[in-house]
């Protein structure tokens, strides 16, 4: 049995003050002053001694930001004098998509590597557009392992970027007859893509390469990023290439063990060509998650790809449409494509744009993934507030259009991953799933709400129709 993977997180804090989603307003002249032990003090979770901010300025709102939402002050306070309200300056955050608790939460794993909670509890929505309208079945939870899934339970989240040979041939002798190719595994269904809509940078760029090469992950370059300060990662970086220039990095691709290719129809002639000047390398087809993806996925599987990287947009919706489908319908669309051509067992298919929350890596590989990319997620464990203010031509108000350790930046790019890691696991493990890969395409191990609306409450309201806004 191989090593149990492991990300080793640590406490890193911000480089600035985080906008937090609560507020604490303080009638302070009500305050007796002689309290032997003040609830600001009990607080379990710390979050007055951090607020360093506040204390030193004594302003009023106090804006906490790792607050969890006990309300333990608020009730316990002999005089009564907390009110907790929401930041007004939280709801401004992301858009439609983008929540306010998504970004929030985002900076929370990136600051402390552990899996968000919360003392309130979850009181709903408990459904919604895109992946909030898919639920993972948790029946196994019910009877957890003796020293549960951290302790000596073993859970893979191992996946491969390359080819399999389906069906195996052997020799008379038993040997493997069979050409067998290079194998390219990852210890998480997680691959690095930075966005190419937000700001760039040499530090951006080396954080994100740092945390892959730490996870043991891969990640997705551009060629005008990829420097000369890039190049002892090479191991890590899977450059992309197209018909028009691949052929002026010759370099590149011998000393790359995968690159990725943008989709065109002479594919096959330049798939060849790679193979003959690296014959160990793992070629990675990015195709557009548009109407045609699954058409052109087939026809991949039929040339001598590896894998297949779709994108969709920024909020993972199907692009070039006028009424975009979501991720999670696009997987089961081309997965269940290949499945009925017999040829989904031959390639990978890993999916990008919209990948917002860990839940949203297992929803993925259910609907068919065999992983993913994270992008803008990156940008956020930095501190980015998806404020748009550089598309604009403005200032970064937390500079990370400036250059800064990326030791800091690696650090939190591996503590967020660490905590989907823990999130991903904690999953599978409810749902008695020991390896990710069985996990792929395991849609009974799922619900989904259009389905359960139509079964029970169809046949005595009729069917939904939804109304032109």
């Amino acid at each position: 049995m191989p090593k149990k993977y492991h990300i080793e997180t640590q406490p890193t804090l911000p480089r600035f003050h985080p906008i937090g989603k609560y507020t604490t307003v303080e009638f302070r002249e009500d305050c007796a002053g002689s309290c032997r032990e003040c609830v600001k003090k009990k607080c379990i979770y710390g979050i007055f001694d951090e607020n360093v901010l506040h204390i030193s300025r004594m302003e009023e709102p106090e804006y906490l930001y790792t607050c969890q939402s006990c309300f333990r002050c608020v009730q316990e306070c002999t005089k009564g004098i907390f009110s907790r309200v929401i930041n007004p300056e939280y709801r401004t955050l992301g858009d439609e998509y983008w929540r306010p608790e998504i970004i929030h939460r985002t900076w929370y794993q990136a600051h402390t590597g552990k899996v968000p909670v919360s003392g309130a509890g979850y009181r709903g929505p408990f459904t919604g557009q895109g992946f909030d309208a898919m639920w993972t079945d948790m029946s196994e939870i019910v009877r957890p392992t003796r020293d549960g899934i951290h302790g000596r339970e073993y859970i893979s989240t191992c996946i491969e970027l390359s080819r399999r040979v389906t069906p195996l041939k052997f020799n008379k002798d038993m040997t493997i007859a069979s050409d067998l190719s290079q194998i390219l595994e990852v210890p998480i269904p997680l691959l690095f893509e930075i966005p190419v809509d937000f700001l760039i940078n040499k530090s951006i760029l080396i954080s994100a390469v740092k945390a892959a090469k730490s996870l043991g992950t891969m990640m997705f370059i551009r060629l005008q990023d990829y420097t000369d300060d890039l190049f002892d990662y090479s191991d890590t970086l899977i450059p992309t290439l197209t018909k028009e220039n691949y052929k002026n990095h010759i370099h590149l691709i011998q000393k790359s063990r995968a690159v990725e290719l943008i989709y065109d129809p002479d594919a096959e002639r330049i798939i060849n060509e790679i193979r003959d000047l690296n014959r160990e390398t793992i070629i990675i087809i990015k195709i557009p998650l548009d109407d045609q993806a699954a058409g052109r996925a087939l026809a991949m599987t039929h040339l001598d790809a590896d894998t297949l990287h779709f994108n969709a947009d920024f909020h993972g919706n199907e692009i070039n449409s006028k009424e975009p489908r979501f991720l999670k319908d696009m997987i089961r669309e081309i997965h269940l494509k290949l499945v009925e051509n017999s040829v989904r067992q031959k390639i990978n298919l890993v999916f990008g744009g919209g990948i917002a929350l860990a839940e949203h890596m297992a929803k993925a590989v259910i609907c068919g993934a065999d992983g993913i990319t994270a992008s803008h997620m990156l940008l956020l464990a930095l501190e980015c507030r998806l404020c748009n203010r550089c598309k604009d031509g403005l200032s970064c108000p937390v500079t990370i259009d400036e250059e800064f350790d990326t030791r800091w930046g690696s650090q939190r790019i591996i503590n967020l991953v660490g905590a989907w890691h823990s999130q991903l696991i904690e999953v599978m493990g409810a749902m008695g799933i020991r390896e990710v890969r069985r996990l792929r395409g395991e849609v009974g191990r799922s619900m989904w709400f259009e389905n359960l609306e139509k079964e029970n409450f169809e046949p005595i309201f009729g069917e939904r129709k939804v109304m032109d806004s």
